[in-house]
């Protein structure tokens, strides 16, 4: 397509106290190769300098005026954007120069055929900021996970998501009400209409969280959270809920649950907790496999140790949402399809930008 008749790209950052991180993330949002862009932060009202890093790199930041969650900062991106592609990028992700126009060119051309409604992209396997062994674990982890989900998918990635416009307004904004699990709700409601995209041809690293206990938090939450979305659907793809990663999740547990057996029923008991705890490595193995071919065998022991913690979570969780699903209605229709927001509603409030 002549570069005149490209479309224009609106690059929809959401942020909050992202300084770290939202300095890359914008310069590689400046330097794609697609020539026709415009880079809009949305700041849900950071307490850090990072709202002022990103005007001062020339984007253009507008603020939520009040702390109200990342679906609201991508809503509100999404109605001052005037591209007729929108890409949605997180604050912590540094997208590679062709990602763009990798993006724009799998909308308009499909592949094989097949024409799809958003793409979303994927990780490399190292994070955009080396400073923590958590980092290193998250960013391999998320790496595997987006690899073996290569293809059409009934959720969406939105650390890196490109739709029409077009699309964007017949399926709607993000539910506002929802700030952990926005994603996994508006790929239900995308998937509904259209076929989604997960290509390793978009490419970003990013910037995970640097402790365990932050990381087993966000699991924690997104594992309960994202429970009444299955329950409700049963078809969904991809993370924790499919075959042998739900079995790691299970044995996983079981096996601390075994140590009681050798003090009720003597030594030899020893060996069930060991059985269960091979049981759970063996349902990560591929996942394991892959780690060892880029990090090698010392780190894939640190690795084995952090997904063991990790795999607890995931089950505390489920067992948390399941006690809720059962006596909270108000639990079971979370993800009940919400009244569409005014579109006369406040806009924000310019940070200091060029072109607010």
């Amino acid at each position: 397509m002549p570069s005149d008749q490209q479309p224009l790209v609106s690059v929809i950052i959401p942020n909050y106290n992202y300084g770290r991180s939202i300095g890359l993330c914008v310069e590689a949002a400046q330097n794609q190769t697609y020539p026709h862009t415009e880079i809009i932060v949305i700041d849900d009202c950071s307490t850090d300098d990072s709202a002022a890093t990103a005007a001062a790199l020339g984007a253009r930041v507008v603020s939520t005026g009040t702390n109200s969650g990342v679906a609201v900062a991508r809503n509100l991106g999404a109605q001052l954007a005037r591209g007729e592609v929108l890409v949605f990028l997180d604050s912590d992700v540094a997208m590679h120069p062709d990602a763009v126009e990798r993006s724009v060119a799998l909308l308009a051309e499909g592949v094989d055929g097949v024409k799809y409604g958003a793409v979303c992209g994927t990780y490399e396997p190292e994070p955009l900021i080396r400073d923590s062994l958590i980092e290193e674990y998250r960013s391999l982890q998320q790496y595997y996970l987006l690899l073996r989900s290569e293809g059409v998918i009934d959720t969406v990635h939105t650390a890196i998501l490109a739709m029409p416009r077009t699309v964007f307004e017949e399926v709607g904004p993000f539910n506002p009400l929802l700030r952990h699990t926005e994603d996994q709700d508006y790929g239900r409601r995308i998937s509904e209409r259209y076929k989604v995209l997960s290509s390793l041809e978009v490419r970003g690293r990013h910037d995970h969280d640097d402790t365990v206990r932050i990381v087993l938090d966000k699991v924690f939450s997104r594992a309960r959270l994202a429970v009444p979305l299955i329950l409700s659907r049963r078809a969904l793809q991809g993370g924790f809920v499919t075959g042998p990663r739900a079995g790691a999740s299970l044995a996983a547990p079981l096996s601390v649950a075994a140590l009681a057996a050798p003090a009720l029923w003597g030594p030899v008991w020893f060996l069930l907790p060991a059985v269960l705890f091979v049981l759970s490595v063996l349902g990560d193995l591929d996942m394991y496999r892959v780690v060892r071919g880029h990090r090698g065998r010392l780190f894939l022991g640190y690795f084995v140790a952090v997904n063991f913690l990790v795999n607890l979570t995931v089950f505390a969780a489920i067992g948390v949402a399941g006690v809720q699903w059962l006596f909270s209605s108000r639990f079971r229709r979370l993800y009940d399809p919400q009244p569409r927001p005014s579109q006369s509603a406040a806009l924000g409030s310019a940070v200091g930008a060029p072109g607010v």
